[in-house]
């Protein structure tokens, strides 16, 4: 008897790299994620300015009431070190990572406040956001949209495997990859 795929759950799974645990997004994390991204200059390529805890936490709070489309799932983690390493103090919120899921294809984002960049988290949290889409979410096509003068975020993009593409979308390069589910065990 033929099956359809089951819908992937309206909330994320958790997920682990070898330094950051990945938390389903909740509106308790607002006020110290808005300490993470309040440096104005995390706007320069997107736009907009840094958010108050009670304006992101509105946000955070819709965010998880899911999408009004019953066929997309947006899934957002917060990204915490997990250990201390070489002086770094672990248990802190460093940023986050995103997926607008629809069927078999995520468009993906990911923000690390400035005080964690060149660290190497964001390249670590995109590859595991990739593989962990892949592996339980079913995903097979990877879209990002990357301003073309952000150089971290394209070497982020790069990392993960996307590669840029020859389209365009309100001043954003496209990125795209194509996965494969991982063997099963």
């Amino acid at each position: 008897m033929p099956t359809t795929p089951a819908s992937p759950p309206i909330t994320p799974p958790r997920f682990t790299t070898a330094r950051l645990d990945a938390l389903p997004l909740e509106a308790v994390y607002a006020e110290e994620m808005a300490a993470v991204l309040a440096d104005p200059a995390l706007y320069g390529f997107t736009g907009g300015e840094p958010s108050a805890p009670a304006a992101l936490r509105a946000r955070y709070e819709r965010q998880c009431a899911g999408s009004p489309d019953p066929g997309e799932r947006w899934w957002n983690w917060v990204l915490r070190v997990r250990a201390a390493r070489d002086g770094e103090a672990g248990g802190e919120l460093v940023g986050y990572v995103q997926a607008t899921v629809r069927g078999a294809r995520a468009e993906i984002a990911w923000v690390l406040g400035t005080p964690w960049q060149g660290r190497g988290y964001a390249s670590e949290a995109a590859q595991g956001l990739v593989a962990h889409l892949a592996s339980a979410g079913g995903v097979r096509e990877l879209v990002a949209h990357i301003h073309p003068d952000h150089a971290a975020s394209a070497a982020v993009a790069l990392a993960a495997g996307l590669g840029p593409t020859e389209e365009w979308e309100d001043g954003e390069r496209r990125w795209a990859a194509s996965v494969t589910p991982p063997p099963a065990p």
